[in-house]
């Protein structure tokens, strides 16, 4: 069933933020079984909220239904947006981000409730179509509006490939935070055989920027690496080799650990542009906050059915980019991330493992058996 409904979800181009209708699709099913649909739509983004049940604890499966582009077409062995089995493997994309997750998760739920229907507290699914892109018009806001209607997850299991070599061999428990910065270096363009009627901001720019690569901002933790400090892209210049440039525009990020701010890394970056005397802009944005779920229900839930299923034990991890799942630990939720293999997630012939996908929906399944059997 799981590969049925991943194919068909696979089927439906859903480049973020584009649903591609794969939520519609996924709200007629669960209304079958009993579960209530509220759509909330911001701008172009939809987000859907579906739940079983009432009152506490709230258990939500979060997951997202736009994928990445991609790319060139003929670097594919089979057309993305066409479910192929190939050697065991089911093609796509989106087929391991994450449509294999959300497919998984539905047929979990639907097991569950026509097993439990009156089970205690509130299943839930929330999916949107602003994770792979901007992120402001999805959970995030969702959390706003939850906030304002006073929901309050207890649980949330985010569907993000976070298995390593093998289904279940890593989970996530937190995230760093990411720091984003474009900073444009003012200097004053001039021909290169009088560079003392110019400025060069390149030159200006390169002693601080060695500076901030040197720079130990933190050492971390038992659960964080050091944060991390990375040009992403450096650009000047006229295309002209007897041009000195006028400005030089540079991108960095900062994926940091709790032990270290947004603000603080802002604040010590700054002085060192200043220390340096750079006549320059610059705009930050954060794009999450670091995260961690160390103990509670959920992890010894997630934990125990994956050995259950699998026989398998499992790592708790922080590392990679960010999930939504930095949008819903701020408000107290245990958050957890369980998903396929990511070795192709974002590239050409994105592929899961057919067996994985129905492996994964009984993990699900049982984690909704773990969680709710300590309720009655």
């Amino acid at each position: 069933m799981t590969i049925e409904l991943t194919k068909t979800l696979i089927n439906l181009p859903s480049i973020s933020p584009d649903d591609g209708g794969c939520q519609s699709v996924i709200s007629s099913r669960l209304q079958k079984c009993g579960f209530v649909t509220t759509k909330l739509r911001y701008s172009d983004v939809d987000n859907l909220w579906m739940t079983h049940g009432k009152g506490d604890p709230v258990f939500c499966f979060l997951g997202h239904t736009d994928v990445v582009p991609p790319g060139p077409l003929q670097d594919w062995q089979s057309d993305p947006f066409v479910a192929e089995e190939r050697d065991e493997y089911l093609y796509g994309r989106g087929a391991a981000d994450m449509k294999g997750s959300v497919a998984a998760m539905v047929i979990a739920l639907e097991r569950y409730v026509s097993e439990q229907p009156q089970h205690p507290g509130t299943l839930a699914l929330l999916l949107t179509s602003d994770e792979e892109g901007e992120a402001v018009n999805g959970t995030v806001r969702v959390m706003k509006h939850f906030a304002k209607e006073n929901i309050k997850l207890s649980w949330c299991l985010v569907g993000e490939p976070s298995s390593r070599d093998n289904l279940g061999d890593v989970v996530k428990v937190g995230r760093r935070g990411s720091l984003g910065a474009k900073l444009v270096v003012k200097g004053i363009q001039g021909h290169v055989a009088y560079p003392d009627l110019a400025r060069n901001p390149v030159h200006q720019l390169a002693p601080a920027l060695t500076e901030l690569c040197s720079i130990q901002w933190d050492q971390g933790n038992e659960f964080y690496p050091p944060t991390s400090f990375q040009v992403s892209n450096i650009n000047a210049g006229t295309g002209a080799v007897n041009v000195i440039p006028g400005e030089l525009e540079v991108l960095f990020n900062f994926r940091f650990s709790t032990e270290s701010s947004d603000q603080q890394l802002m604040r010590e970056t700054e002085a060192v542009l200043k220390k340096h005397n750079l006549d320059y802009d610059i705009e930050w944005r954060t794009s999450g906050q670091p995260f961690l779920t160390q103990s509670g229900e959920l992890i010894s839930a997630v934990t125990k059915s994956i050995s259950t299923v699998t026989g398998r034990q499992t790592e708790l991890s922080t590392s990679g980019g960010t999930s939504d799942g930095r949008f819903v630990a701020p408000t107290g939720a245990e958050v957890v991330e369980l998903g396929p293999v990511n070795a192709t997630i974002h590239k050409t012939n994105e592929c899961v493992k057919v067996s994985d996908l129905e492996t994964l929906t009984d993990i699900y399944h049982e984690i909704l058996n773990n969680l709710f059997s300590y309720q009655t």
